[in-house]
């Protein structure tokens, strides 16, 4: 399924200069996609991460900067974006996590994880969906989490922000249901909802359950608690699945939080 039928279209991924949101950019690119690359990093890293979704296929790939707790980064940011080629993809990939008993967390923590895995998605949403809805083509695509299904202790923020996403992805996808055509495509809003995926940023929790044993028991330790298929997805599988949405074939997927979670909301 190679083949570039993202020909002519522009994709915004948030939180893209690395792990899952590199991943979804590069797939998109792969596509065939223009891709507006947002995120945070030194100006190596978000090079590099430009480049590597150029090298992926992208026939045009640029950096886009905002700081997404601010509104008004964000709408200035949509605004260049537009300018530069109308959205036709939007990814709200981007999100930070902290820790604690909810009697612990501080006030701030709270709300820079409300304001970036949440908000700001309905920043981005709310700029981008009248022009795809003109143009009777537009997928949104919002990276929950089993998080935005199921509840774990010591993360209130992140799973009140997850079960946020997932709520204001059905509304919105049943205010532009009727949109465009099935010729057309359609306008579709929809969220991925990861279990353990293998980033860069879980290496030291592996580290810690090996128990001297190798790297795959350190996994499967890790992993037993909630993930039933002892295996953790790629970032590329999400980055598969982010493609097969935005298919003609999808326009009636829409509403959807779908688990790529080894089992772990089935039980």
């Amino acid at each position: 399924m190679n083949d570039r039928f993202l020909e002519g279209r522009t994709a915004l991924v948030t939180g893209s200069t690395s792990g899952i949101g590199l991943a979804i950019a590069r797939a998109f690119a792969a596509h065939g996609a223009r891709v507006a690359v947002n995120g945070l990093g030194t100006p190596g890293q978000i090079e590099a991460a430009v480049q590597s979704v150029r090298d992926a296929g992208a026939p045009d790939a640029r950096h886009f900067g905002a700081d997404l707790r601010d509104a008004d980064a964000i709408e200035a940011m949509m605004a260049d974006i537009a300018a530069w080629s109308p959205i036709d993809v939007l990814v709200n990939n981007a999100g930070i996590q902290h820790a604690a008993p909810i009697a612990d967390m501080p006030v701030a923590k709270w709300n820079d994880i409300i304001a970036i895995n949440l908000s700001s998605a309905f920043h981005t949403m709310r700029a981008a969906l009248p022009g795809m809805a003109e143009r009777g083509y537009g997928r949104v695509v919002n990276i929950a989490s089993v998080h935005g299904l199921v509840a774990s202790k010591e993360k209130a923020p992140y799973v009140a922000s997850k079960f946020g996403i997932v709520g204001l992805s059905k509304v919105t996808a049943l205010e532009y249901a009727a949109a465009g055509s099935r010729d057309s495509g359609g306008v579709t809003v929809n969220c991925i909802s990861p279990g353990w995926v293998e980033t860069p940023l879980i290496e030291p929790q592996i580290e810690a359950r090996r128990n001297g044993g190798s790297r795959d028991d350190g996994v499967k330790s890790l992993l037993s608690e909630k993930q039933p298929s002892l295996r953790m997805s790629l970032p590329e599988d999400i980055g598969a699945m982010a493609v097969w949405l935005c298919r003609r074939e999808a326009h009636n997927v829409t509403g959807t939080a779908m688990p790529i979670d080894g089992g772990w909301t089935a039980q």
